[in-house]
Parts: C-alpha cells; sequence; structure tokens
C-alpha cells in the first residue's frame, strides 16, 4: 500500500499523511456504535439531573451539553485504561464497530509497510473528540480533549520499549483542517529522543525544539497520518464551532516491549503463525476488563518517567 518512496520519506521525515484509508462503511459503523453508547451515558445523566433534556439533540449536541455540566464521556468512550490510578469500575469501550477500524486490513497494511509483518496492536491506544477551544473548561488539561503539546511517541511509553519497532497510526474520523486542530510535525527523527518534561502533559522540553519549521497535516475524514516513534508532533487547537475525532493506534513489532506491558497486547497480523491473530472484538473487550479487575487491587504503575526537577525542565 505504500511506495518505496513513501517508505524512505517516512524513515527520513518521521510522518505520512495518506488520504482515503478507511471506506465511508466502516466510519459510519463507528459512529453509529459511539452514537449508541452517547444515548445510553446521556439518558444515565439525564436521570440523575445532570444534563438538559436530550430530546432533539444529535450526537454533537450531547456531546457538548454532557461537556458543558461536567459530565465524562472520555474515558467511557475511550479504548484503553487511564494511566492514573485505576477504579474497579473504570468504563471503557470495546465493541464490534471499532474493532473492524483497529484491526481493518487496509490499517495493518500500512503498518506492516513500515515494520514488517509481525505485527502486535500496542495497547497505547486512544480515542480523541476535542470539542471546540471556546468550550473547554478553563482547568482542562487531557490532550485527549484539549490540544496536544509537543512530543515524541517513544517518549509516553516506558524506556523499556526504547528500542521497539513501532507505528503510530493516527486515523480521522471527521475531517482534520487547520481550523479545528489538526496535527502539526517537525519533520525528521535525526535529533533521536528529545528531553521531555511535566507540563501540561508530558511534553518536548523547553528550548529542544524549533517549532518555526512545524509543518500542519490536514487530513480528511477516512485517511490516517502515520508517524515515527521520535518524530516531534503536537495539534493545533480547535478554532472552529465544530468537535473534531479521530484515533490513536499504535502497532509494534511482536515480541518486542510494548511500553506498557501491564496494558493487553495482541498479535494483529502474523506471516509465521496466522492462527495466533486476534480476530474477535470480544476476546479484546475482555482482556481490558480483566486488566482493570488486576490492576485495581494493585500498586498503581506509573506511565511516565519524566522528573519535572530534572535540569532541562528548569
Amino acid at each position: 500500500m505504500l511506495t518505496d518512496a513513501q517508505v524512505r520519506q517516512f524513515n527520513t521525515d518521521g510522518y505520512l499523511v495518506i488520504e482515503d484509508v478507511l471506506p465511508a462503511s466502516v466510519l459510519a459503523a463507528v459512529r453509529a456504535e459511539y452514537s449508541d453508547l452517547l444515548d445510553g451515558l446521556y439518558a444515565g445523566w439525564q436521570a440523575e439531573g445532570r444534563v438538559p433534556d436530550g430530546a432533539g439533540l444529535d450526537f454533537w449536541g450531547k456531546l457538548s451539553a454532557a461537556y458543558g455540566s461536567g459530565c465524562d464521556w472520555f474515558q467511557p468512550m475511550d479504548i484503553s485504561l487511564p494511566g492514573d490510578d485505576i477504579a474497579p469500575d473504570c468504563p471503557m469501550h470495546f465493541g464490534s464497530a471499532i474493532f473492524d477500524l483497529v484491526m481493518h486490513e487496509r490499517i495493518l497494511d500500512l503498518a506492516e509497510a513500515l515494520i514488517g509483518p509481525e505485527l502486535t496492536l500496542n495497547p497505547i491506544q486512544h480515542v480523541r473528540i476535542k470539542p471546540p477551544s471556546p468550550q473547554l473548561a478553563a482547568d482542562e488539561t487531557r490532550a485527549h480533549i484539549t490540544k496536544t503539546d509537543w512530543h515524541q511517541d517513544r517518549a509516553v511509553g516506558l524506556e523499556e520499549a526504547d528500542q521497539t519497532d513501532m507505528v503510530t497510526v493516527w486515523v480521522a474520523i471527521t475531517d482534520a483542517t487547520q481550523e479545528n486542530g489538526c496535527l502539526q510535525v517537525v519533520p525528521g527523527i535525526g535529533a533521536g529522543m528529545l528531553p521531555h518534561c511535566p507540563q501540561v502533559q508530558t511534553a518536548i522540553a523547553p528550548k529542544y525544539l524549533d517549532t518555526d519549521r512545524a509543518v500542519p497535516l490536514p487530513v480528511r475524514a477516512g485517511g490516517v497520518v502515520l508517524f515515527h516513534p521520535l518524530v516531534p508532533h503536537a495539534s493545533l487547537p480547535n478554532l472552529s464551532d465544530e468537535f473534531r475525532w479521530s484515533f490513536d493506534l499504535r502497532f509494534s513489532k511482536t515480541g518486542q516491549n510494548t511500553g506498557r506491558e501491564h496494558f493487553p497486547s495482541f498479535v494483529a497480523r502474523s506471516a509465521t503463525a496466522p492462527d495466533k491473530e486476534l480476530r474477535d472484538w470480544t476476546v479484546w473487550r475482555d482482556a481490558w476488563f480483566d486488566a482493570r479487575d488486576r490492576l485495581a487491587t494493585t500498586p498503581h504503575i506509573p506511565i511516565h518517567r519524566w522528573a519535572s526537577d530534572a535540569p532541562y525542565c528548569a
């Protein structure tokens, strides 16, 4: 699915924008699945008197009303456990439609072209549904809700995965434009891993990155952006009056450390052992909830390795 020239570009610049990867039917199924999920969440909040009457509100209207009322739809919609302490009832979402997106053959073809045919679905994965900036609470810092700070994906995993072959596949569910907060990148991976600091989010330390070289990466719904784990990237603020929706997925070479070994990972594709490939979305779901049950009763495992008192953070 990628040409030799595209692979060379990826290995030099650290990114590729690929349009028209997912068919409209896959996107429609994900939107419908998430709409049903939100309808259930909203009905519960309405019964508790926390949100206004949802009659006449579409998906986006309910998201906006829920956020304005302080109701958290992010974690119930996410395809991961949080990095903070894990509660025994922590919600997540795993369904057949999002599974079909995550494991779509075109997604796997792209990952295989860059890191080979033995692919593991890495547990560092999230939904990102970003409201317009004027709607954000003043204290909103979650990267999945507000704009994402400059970082390298290698740096948000644990150091045991510093030599792992991996690729991030950022999937646009709505059009991503400069106005509504598309991604941006500083091309190049030659600088290696840059120091990071706990800032608003885990971010590249001040003075280590020339953001004047930033390139915006707009992409239409159904397209993807591919990232090398060392390329610096961030998102722009959402200055539109609409939400921007994406998923970021990660694939790593099977047998190598995922950077979150306490979270479940799965064989997504294998040329040598195809019988081990994950093909049942309920197995995916059940493994995550089993992990939640286990981690809720054990000491918290931090997912960030950077110290705020490091010299480069001053």
